[in-house]
């Protein structure tokens, strides 16, 4: 039987003098084949490189990986700041239209981080690029100064859901604690797009393409960390396998 196949997209990397480069960070790849149970493959974020119509016909899956830059904020009408870079147009050139399409054919769409705020910007929504500066608002990024990876991902957030939706539905509460690195937040949300989860200060934090014919999902915080024993990312990465 075939196995299942993933398309992990990839972030702008300069290996070295005259040396760019694509990545995507391992947690991505292990969750994908450790616990979704799929055949993980990093597609570039070079949109020179690719065909959206191939993609979808030969991928299961996909899942947009969180990444440093920021969505370019042309894509919502917002003028780019040097304030809010680096940026990554490239990425953004693949992602905007493997989200409708995935959708559109059914394939099953997982977004993380950036990923969860591509998904928004790609059917309309917008962002604010510092969700702190909001009247309100808290500090989602991580702590000032930590270099130790279990506290700049450990859970210390907690995330509200809605009542009897898919989120609350997949993973048996409606109350969760999770990671937090994210200075970019979605702010108005997409006409197809439906936030399930929230902050304390109303950040948006899970949503779902409410008409989305398979799985279409998205979480701010970082569901890659930790998958294979976290209580709340482990049951995501299944649920994105079992959708396949």
């Amino acid at each position: 039987m075939r196995r299942k196949t993933v398309g992990v997209i990839g972030n702008a990397l300069t290996i070295g003098p005259g040396a760019p480069g694509q990545r995507a960070s391992f947690r991505y790849i292990d969750a994908v084949a450790g616990i979704a149970g799929a055949v993980p493959l990093i597609i570039p974020g070079m949109p020179e490189t690719q065909d959206i119509g191939h993609l979808v016909e030969i991928l299961d899956g996909v899942v947009l990986t969180g990444a440093r830059p920021n969505v370019h904020p042309g894509l919502y009408g917002v003028a780019p700041s040097a304030a809010y870079e680096p940026y990554d147009q490239g990425r953004d050139a693949v992602a905007m239209p493997l989200i409708r399409a995935a959708v559109a054919a059914g394939v099953a769409l997982f977004g993380i981080c950036r990923g969860f705020q591509e998904i928004n910007v790609a059917f309309g929504g917008t962002l604010h690029p510092e969700i702190r500066d909001l009247p309100g608002r808290m500090n989602h990024r991580m702590p000032p100064g930590e270099t130790d990876p279990e506290v700049i991902y450990r859970p210390r957030q907690r995330v509200w859901l809605t009542p009897g939706g898919r989120l609350a539905a997949l993973l048996g509460r409606e109350e969760v604690m999770v990671n937090s690195l994210h200075g970019q937040g979605l702010l108005a949300e997409a006409g197809r797009i439906t936030v399930e989860g929230w902050a304390g200060d109303g950040t948006p934090e899970a949503l779902v393409v409410a008409d989305a014919p398979g799985f279409a999902l998205g979480v701010q915080w970082h569901a890659e960390y930790d998958a294979g024993t976290d209580p709340v990312n482990r049951p995501l990465f299944e649920a994105f396998g079992a959708a396949l």
